[in-house]
């Protein structure tokens, strides 16, 4: 075994996983009602029951009324259950049941791990989340889409760990629990900073940009879009118009889509994945943009992002794409920030394509100040944002998860608890399991055959002809010496 360390600690043991379990139980596939069950119904658990971490008995759909299915295949309290099949990212995700309502089923995509005597069941179900054991299933999960992957038992029991002594498996655990609870209140904590972080940054632009705060307290002047701005739709070429090319140079313009927005520095966008030559732009009837020009998503699911970006130098755009050109009245960084109190889902249509057409844009009030006051708050916004930028990094960051990661490293290694020279060792421990294995195991009844009829030598008769039709049999006949294996 080679894909765990190197250096064994002292009392463990290197095992696979399927050593260490008495066996693994695979769900059924129901044809089920589309909706989760009653609390007289019957479910059958989806994969999202499974993925995040802790059980979710209600990701469930029910079983129809009449439907015969086996209660050995019910849910209870104490259950390890693993995901059999899902995206790339969570195939073999696991949970450690704590509660569950009665009447759930393992569905096909499930499986329920039991671990044999001597295996504590908590320590077992972190050591399903540890880094080592998830990437052995990454790798041996088999499709050819990463959409849905699936993991086989056999697979499963390939899989290579290490085994401490019982008494380690407990120490272990009680480390664990108290260390990830401390995580986990910190996470909540990181957590709780984000959402304040948000609701000061969206307070910010209210006070700023609010019609009701801004004429109240700052008199700034009410004007709609449509008289400070020009907004305009974007226009696509018919196939074989131009060619666009993807090097940008001093004869290109950039012909920018939603997909660039994700490619720039969440303001101001300055390249593109597609350019136009200039020589082309008038005869494929496309309008060039002066730089300053603010840019949104038009149409479908990329309104939901809520992305405005300003662009950094002229350009044109797709159908896809919205531009707001600022006139000589109002700044485009003062325009972008007005734009940062705007959410685009509540200016798009409720149709099944969301879109945001240009009267959806131009009776929206702008508070117009001196282009002297909007510099100066162009520029106070910028040094408070990018404070607030570095807290909501620090809010958002994954240091909790890696952290995680490296505590459930150092458990399986051997490197969180002292070992006790008074443990058990998990050699013996290990035997025992496999003896008592072998001890269930159905023995196989061994087939009786008779041995060859000995043969006649000259101290014995030689035997009697076999009878006939025609022959009777008269007087003794001769009988086989028939020997069983004790």
């Amino acid at each position: 075994m080679s894909r765990v360390g190197a250096e064994l600690p002292k009392g463990w043991v290197r095992v696979r996983l399927g050593e260490i379990l008495d066996r693994i139980e695979a769900g059924k596939s129901y044809k089920c009602e589309p909706r989760p069950a009653g609390p007289d119904e019957w479910g059958v658990i989806k994969v999202s029951a499974m993925t995040w971490g802790d059980f979710d008995e209600s990701e469930n759909k029910t079983v129809p009324a009449g439907f015969e299915h086996n209660p050995d295949y019910e849910i209870k309290p104490g259950d390890i259950l693993l995901s059999r099949a899902n995206t790339a990212a969570y195939v073999g995700a696991s949970v450690l049941v704590k509660q569950c309502r009665p009447r759930l089923l393992l569905s096909d995509k499930s499986l329920r791990l039991l671990p044999a005597n001597g295996i504590d069941r908590e320590w077992l179900a972190y050591l399903l989340s540890s880094p080592s054991v998830r990437s052995q299933i990454s790798e041996r999960a088999t499709g050819t889409k990463d959409s849905m992957r699936n993991i086989s038992q056999g697979a499963l029991a390939e899989i290579e760990c290490l085994l401490p002594p019982l008494g380690e498996q407990r120490r272990i655990v009680a480390a664990l629990e108290e260390g990830l609870s401390r995580l986990d209140a910190a996470q909540q904590a990181f957590t709780s900073t984000g959402r304040r972080i948000e609701l000061l940054h969206r307070s910010v632009l209210k006070t700023y940009f609010s019609p009701h705060s801004c004429s109240a307290q700052h008199r700034h002047r009410l004007e709609p879009l449509e008289k400070v701005a020009r907004i305009q739709g974007g226009s696509t070429p018919r196939k074989g118009e131009i060619d666009f090319e993807s090097i940008p140079s001093e004869a290109n313009v950039p012909f920018w889509k939603v997909g660039d927005m994700n490619d720039s520095n969440g303001r101001y966008l300055t390249q593109s994945r597609t350019y136009v030559h200039s020589k082309d732009i008038q005869h494929a009837g496309l309008k060039v943009h002066p730089e300053g020009t603010i840019i949104i998503p038009k149409r479908g699911g990329a309104i939901a992002t809520n992305k405005k970006r300003i662009t950094g130098t002229l350009g044109t755009f797709d159908l896809n794409v919205m531009g707001i050109t600022p006139g000589n009245t109002v700044r485009p960084d003062y325009l972008w920030y007005w734009f940062q109190s705007i959410d685009l889902q509540e200016l798009a249509d409720g149709s099944n394509v969301p879109q945001i057409n240009k009267p959806d844009l131009q009776h929206l009030l702008v508070p117009i100040p001196e282009i002297s006051v909007q510099q100066r708050i162009a520029e106070r916004l910028d040094k408070l944002f990018a404070h607030l930028s570095v807290a909501q990094g620090l809010a958002t960051s994954n240091k909790p998860n890696l952290l995680r990661a490296a505590f459930l490293r150092d458990a399986f290694a051997g490197r969180l608890v002292p070992q006790d020279p008074n443990d058990e060792p998990a050699e013996e421990l290990l035997a025992r399991i496999r003896a008592e294995r072998e001890a269930a195991a159905p023995k196989k009844r061994r087939t009786r055959r008779a041995p060859a009829q000995r043969k006649a030598t000259h101290d014995e008769p030689p035997p009697a002809p076999a009878a006939t039709a025609t022959t009777p049999l008269t007087g003794e006949q001769p009988t086989l010496d028939l020997e069983f294996p004790s």
